[in-house]
């Protein structure tokens, strides 16, 4: 596998929920992202999600849509969020769904590790293409 890393900047929106995700206390979002490096591309996510902020521990589920180029290959791809947090210590799964590359990522497997530092977002990814 290869491994690109970067940063990018994240926009974060609040939506609405429903009856049953009120019910679990869990929230809705949405988040715009730019990502730069090797990986020049924006992204959009759907999650949901709980958190105790004062205990820091919580989890969320996402799907995101890339859209742009990964060393100047263009297309898309979907990545599955599915990550928790236990008194600040994070436990991430980011995966890139199977088969939805599309274009020049066509084939594109791997996974992504996000960290925060400063306030600012990091990413590293690793990726292979499967034809």
């Amino acid at each position: 596998m290869k491994q690109i890393k970067g940063r990018f900047e994240v926009k974060a929106t609040p939506l609405e929920t429903d009856a049953i995700l009120s019910e679990l206390g869990l929230m809705r979002m949405k988040f715009e992202k730019k990502f730069f490096g090797a990986l020049k591309a924006d992204g959009i996510v759907a999650m949901m999600g709980i958190m105790d902020k004062t205990i820091g521990s919580g989890a969320y589920v996402a799907i995101e849509r890339i859209t742009g180029e990964v060393e100047s290959k263009i297309g898309t791809f979907l990545l599955q969020h599915s990550s928790s947090m236990e008194k600040r210590a994070t436990t991430q799964s980011i995966l890139v769904i199977p088969d939805s590359g599309t274009g020049e990522l066509s084939g594109i497997s791997g996974n992504m590790v996000v960290d925060i530092q400063d306030g600012q977002h990091f990413y590293t990814f690793n990726y292979e293409f499967k034809r």
